[in-house]
């Protein structure tokens, strides 16, 4: 059996992948309901790499269903966003070699400012995960999205109009508390 050629990256997703931080990473609970968790992540070219913690929520997700939505960009700049169809694989390397050098680098300030070293970060987050690209799907509001501008090189530009919503004091608030009916349990975000 032939293994399907994988798609080739989008210039605009590209650039997503080498210059943000975060991913949003959403798969198909085992209870039902999607999860959905920021994650630090490296792209190699071909994969997106992140490591987890081994009993986490999204990792029994993962092993139960290998299809995840990975989300990328910048929603406040129009809905300048990539979208990534993937197919997740748990991976038995050990983190500390699965991850790139440049991992680090992106995340030394990050660890640092948590107080955890890269050692007590790779025992807690010792599973690692290849999010293997399936399909890429562009969204945004513009004709042209911003991040199509950045990887031609042009200035990116601000929008020119930002809303405000009026601040409501206490006594104009009405409660808008969901009754334990009305709100299931939340999942856990951690790991």
């Amino acid at each position: 059996m032939d293994t399907p050629t994988p798609p080739r990256t989008p210039e605009r997703v590209e650039h997503f992948l080498m210059t943000e931080e975060v991913l949003w990473l959403s798969t198909f609970g085992t209870d039902g309901f999607p999860g959905l968790v920021p994650i630090w992540f490296s792209w190699d070219g071909e994969a997106i790499l992140i490591v987890s913690k081994p009993h986490a929520e999204k990792v029994a997700d993962m092993r139960a269903d290998a299809r995840v939505m990975v989300a990328l960009g910048n929603a406040e700049e129009d809905f300048d966003v990539g979208l990534i169809e993937a197919r997740a694989e748990l991976v038995d390397t050990p983190a500390d070699r699965f991850l790139p050098e440049t991992h680090w680098v992106k995340y030394a300030a990050d660890l640092e400012g948590i107080g955890l070293t890269r050692e007590e970060y790779l025992r807690a987050y010792s599973q690692a995960v290849r999010l293997v690209p399936v399909r890429y799907l562009g969204w945004h509001g513009r004709t042209e999205p911003a991040s199509a501008s950045a990887t031609r090189r042009q200035p990116r530009r601000r929008p020119s109009c930002r809303v405000t919503m009026p601040r409501v004091s206490g006594s104009q608030r009405t409660s808008s508390r969901p009754t334990s009916r009305m709100m299931p349990a939340m999942r856990s975000g951690s790991g």
